[in-house]
């Protein structure tokens, strides 16, 4: 009998330890701590400064903060009914989590964990703030507030056609500037170029996404762009997002604003390409979008890889 209630016991923990990891979708991570990492090697590579503490601090708080953001969002989205369970049906990389709509944690402990999360980013751009300057702190009071109004209310910019922007803005500049200037203590033109390439691919992360979720999106009130303009529509946002990326990518180095190594970021160029492709054949059939979902993500992860990359071969060589 003890050893059945022992087993049970740390059954249960794994299940519970799951549904977390389920819930803070770590998948969608990567777009918060790259940029981050990108903005370090760029202060390192170009002027030779890096402070590892707060460059640890930096990437746990965007890391948590993205917790936070990503289990903020799914409960207010099953509040307003946006997020429902679809069986069969249901797209893995959209519509939130699932774990409220699966029953594996209640509403009350996943606010329990965004504010958690939430005061552990807060103190932590404090202390940055104050040890690092005022800078630090409008610029991430910019951040935080755009996470808290993206759903909630009265503002709740994502359901009135501006959160692909207000994605766009945070998960590139804000984000990247904001872990420069940590670095350096001065903004730079370099890095507000380069950080439009991750911008960018979160603009298209975000609205690839949205496409299978355009009928519940509508009937919820939450007017993105592709719910107001249709998955059609989508599709072509989603190649200007790619385009957008990967045009400041080659630009910013064939013009000399950025050194020639992140050129290796175009080496996610032909997954960029094949996921366009199965969207403009799949968009209408969510399950069938799974793969260009899955690219989507590869596409960042290799881009924003390759770019930190490209940074640290130019401090070394000098390229």
């Amino acid at each position: 009998m003890r050893l059945k209630l022992e087993t049970f016991g740390n059954a249960r923990g794994r299940n519970v330890a799951a549904a977390w990891i389920q819930a803070v979708r770590i998948q969608f991570v990567p777009p918060s701590f790259l940029p981050a990492m990108l903005a370090a090697a760029i202060a390192w590579a170009r002027w030779q400064v890096f402070d590892p503490v707060a460059f640890l601090l930096v990437v746990i708080g965007v890391t948590v903060h993205h917790f936070g953001l990503n289990m903020l969002d799914d409960v207010l989205d099953y509040l307003h009914a946006v997020d429902r369970a679809w069986g069969d049906e249901k797209n893995p990389y959209t519509g939130g989590s699932g774990v409220l709509t699966e029953g594996l944690l209640t509403v009350r402990e996943l606010k329990w964990g965004v504010a958690v999360c939430y005061s552990l980013t807060v103190a932590i751009w404090l202390y940055l703030a104050i040890l690092k300057g005022w800078p630090v702190f409008a610029i991430g009071a910019v951040g935080i507030l755009s996470s808290i109004f993206y759903t909630v209310p009265p503002v709740k910019f994502a359901y009135r056609g501006f959160g692909e922007l207000g994605l766009l803005v945070n998960f590139g500049p804000v984000l990247v500037m904001g872990s420069y200037y940590v670095q350096r203590q001065a903004l730079d033109v370099e890095p507000l170029i380069v950080s439009l390439v991750p911008g960018f691919l979160m603009w298209s992360m975000i609205v690839i996404n949205e496409i299978p979720d355009y009928e519940e999106d509508r009937l919820s009130g939450k007017m993105n762009l592709v719910a107001r303009f249709g998955r059609k529509a989508g599709v072509a946002l989603y190649q200007t997002g790619l385009l957008c990326a990967f045009g400041v990518l080659a630009g910013s180095a064939l013009l000399g604003l950025a050194p020639l190594p992140v050129l290796l970021g175009l080496a996610a160029l032909p997954t960029a390409l094949e996921s366009i492709r199965i969207l403009r054949e799949n968009y209408r059939d969510r399950l069938k979008m799974i793969p260009a979902n899955i690219a989507i993500i590869k596409v960042y992860l290799i881009t924003g890889v390759a770019l930190i990359v490209g940074y640290l071969v130019h401090g070394w060589t000098g390229w």
